[in-house]
């Protein structure tokens, strides 16, 4: 069971610390384009099977919640699943955001998009894509953006011409992309990010060895945290949500940056080989709360997590 988990955590948190790098700036064009056949529909999903899932969120255009996964969104509202009938792409680094949704990704057959997306939004539900950056350059298993859509954040994990070793991050929707220096930062990885609902300089970071918490786009970081392995967080407010492994138990906590208090959450039992991988909090309801496993467990909370309600089971839903 540790090598298993062990194994998990070298995924999800192994994007080496790179130092090096230079400032960039995007050269693609904003442009939608979709030439798939059939007709784009948000139709009942019947009995889904999920097998990958790579982010979720609370789009502020809707009112489900949504699932990123290897065979496109699935939306979850008023206790039914839905799907899209087309644009079913592979998204990674899902974010939600007040207009839709950024992601990275690759695209469905078909749908004339080219591979990799590099970082696209969607505006309609996931009916069309607009190109914001690295557009068939890049995918980026680690993005991060505010709901108010003003900060940008990827994990560039190889050096190339248009995106930098780390994080990168941008504050005019894409068009040019800095490079955080990242002072202070003293661990071995760097993991999930997370950006305040509101202001996009204020990001943190999920590391192995705690959270670190950063107000001009990770120029300077701070560990705000213990050094306890944190696996998943996402901004509540001007609070983080976060998931921890402590003496082999999975753990749900929030954490008030200014202040350091800490407060936890009761969740449903969860096996340590089973740890929180994305959290999702939305913003125009603070109550509402999901959080996803490694195992493709999803539950859902809308008293604040006074109680949970597991929508999927190893990414099923029946």
């Amino acid at each position: 069971m540790k090598l298993t988990i062990k194994t998990f955590f070298a995924l999800l948190l192994g994007v080496l610390l790179i130092t090096s790098g230079c400032s960039n700036k995007s050269q693609v064009k904003k442009e939608t384009s979709s030439k798939s056949k059939t007709a784009f529909n948000i139709v009942d999903a019947g009995t889904i099977k999920v097998k990958n899932i790579w982010g979720i969120g609370y789009p502020g255009n809707d009112t489900a919640l949504y699932i990123a996964g290897d065979n496109g969104l699935k939306l979850y509202k008023d206790k039914k699943w839905y799907k899209t009938t087309t644009n079913q792409h592979n998204y990674i680094g899902f974010q939600a955001v007040e207009s839709g949704f950024i992601a990275s990704g690759h695209p469905q057959k078909g749908t004339g998009y080219k591979d990799p997306f590099g970082l696209v939004k969607s505006s309609n539900k996931g009916k069309s894509i607009e190109k914001l950056a690295f557009y068939d350059k890049a995918n980026f298993h680690f993005t991060a953006a505010s709901y108010s859509g003003n900060g940008l954040y990827v994990i560039g994990e190889e050096q190339s011409d248009d995106v930098s070793l780390g994080v990168n991050y941008s504050t005019d929707n894409g068009e040019t992309w800095k490079k955080s220096e990242f002072k202070n930062f003293t661990a071995d990885s760097m993991g999930m990010i997370a950006v305040h609902p509101t202001n996009g300089n204020t990001m943190a970071m999920s590391t192995r060895s705690g959270i670190y918490f950063s107000t001009d786009n990770g120029n300077t970081m701070k560990l705000i945290t213990d050094p306890i392995m944190v696996t998943a967080l996402t901004f509540s407010g001007d609070s983080i949500l976060f998931s921890s492994v402590e003496d082999e138990k999975i753990q749900l906590k929030t954490i008030t940056p200014s202040t350091g208090d800490q407060t936890n959450l009761i969740i449903p039992f969860l096996d340590y080989d089973n740890p929180i991988t994305y959290l999702a909090v939305n913003p125009k309801n603070t109550n509402q709360i999901a959080f996803t496993t490694y195992k493709n467990d999803v539950y859902e909370s809308t008293d604040g997590g006074k109680t949970w309600n597991n929508i999927l089971r190893d990414g099923k839903n029946k």
